[in-house]
């Protein structure tokens, strides 16, 4: 005699039945807030690699705070004494303002800080540490951030005057040209023999960090010291 299939029970498939429509919700649940997190920190991400823009300094990665010193200073931009084509350099530490970059083409008038932290950057432009100190012969490098402090550097053209007021005296700078370069590339922000002003910043982008800086090029026209070297003619 041959076996017929039974039927499957009626309860056992209600139980089937409601574990699935236990568990459906619940996975729902479970994606749908996998999703928000995601969501709430793609943008968060994006911010910060916006902000902390990888400069070719050295950019200290841990807190900016933990150890800083920043101290600002009174530079005198209006001095009306004798100068030097020669005279005293003053040193800066770092986290020190030791300078005021002034630009009358594109209304900047912004401190500059010795080093390059992110606490410095929301002061101001910062110098990079391998550059000469002003009033030393080479290349000065200086960098801000394209959304606050350098976010009309590239409206600067060739013969614009750039002057850098310190407490020990005043630099001119003449722009010879702009460029337009890729991170990796440190031709621009290297020592040089000629005696320039480097300015540079990133190429702004919305969507986040960018690789690609933009640069003003100045050429030194003047030196004035406030106070002449040791035994140095006027």
């Amino acid at each position: 005699m041959n076996k017929t299939e039974q039927p499957e029970h009626p309860a056992r498939k209600s139980r089937t039945g409601l574990i699935a429509d236990l568990c459906t919700p619940l996975l729902l649940l479970v994606l749908c807030g996998a999703i928000t997190a995601v969501a709430a920190i793609k943008p968060y991400e994006k911010l910060q690699t916006y902000l902390n823009i990888a400069f070719m300094d050295n950019f200290k990665n841990s807190d900016p705070q933990a150890g800083l010193l920043i101290k600002n200073n009174q530079i005198n931009t209006e001095h009306q004494g004798q100068t030097y084509t020669e005279g005293k350099i003053l040193v800066p530490a770092f986290g020190e303002q030791y300078a005021t970059l002034s630009c009358d083409s594109i209304s900047l008038n912004v401190p500059v800080y010795w080093g390059t932290t992110a606490a410095l950057l929301e002061r101001g432009a910062c110098q990079a540490t391998s550059s000469v100190v002003l009033g030393n012969p080479g290349n000065v490098v200086i960098d801000a951030h394209v959304n606050t402090f350098f976010a009309h550097l590239d409206q600067m053209s060739v013969g614009d005057t750039v002057v850098l007021y310190t407490q020990y005296g005043r630099f001119t700078y003449e722009v010879s040209e702009t460029v337009t370069f890729q991170k990796t590339d440190k031709r621009y922000v290297i020592p040089t023999e000629d005696d320039r002003l480097t300015l540079y910043t990133c190429i702004n982008n919305v969507f986040g960090s960018s690789d690609d800086r933009y640069a003003v090029i100045c050429k030194l026209t003047e030196r004035a010291f406030y106070q002449e070297t040791e035994g140095q003619n006027p």
